[in-house]
């Protein structure tokens, strides 16, 4: 599990928008994910373009570990996506803009 920054631009894009219908646009904007992998190489990955998300590659600024480490390591991939989808929607309801798969 992994939670990566974006960059608050990405809030002016209708796609994303059209995900995070409560989002004011100036609000912190985040990415979660999981992986087998390690954050930091996930989020290497993603800033080279492998297997990468287009948000985190063009927007992606730095992991945000206090978002997920509690969590990790998780012991199944259901656990992960589970967690995944349970994190993500915890931060939009709080008011950020969040895009996760």
């Amino acid at each position: 599990m992994y939670v990566i920054e974006l960059d608050k631009s990405v809030g002016k894009f209708p796609k994303f928008r059209s995900k995070n219908p409560n989002f004011l646009f100036g609000s912190s904007c985040f990415y979660v994910g999981q992986s087998a992998k390690i954050p930091l190489l996930r989020f290497k990955q993603h800033k080279e373009g492998y297997k990468s998300n287009s948000y985190v590659k063009r927007f992606g600024i730095r992991l945000i570990p206090e978002f997920y480490e509690k969590y990790n390591p998780i012991p199944s991939r259901k656990d992960a996506l589970d967690l995944e989808k349970y994190l993500a929607l915890d931060l939009r309801n709080r008011g950020f803009g969040v895009w996760f798969n």
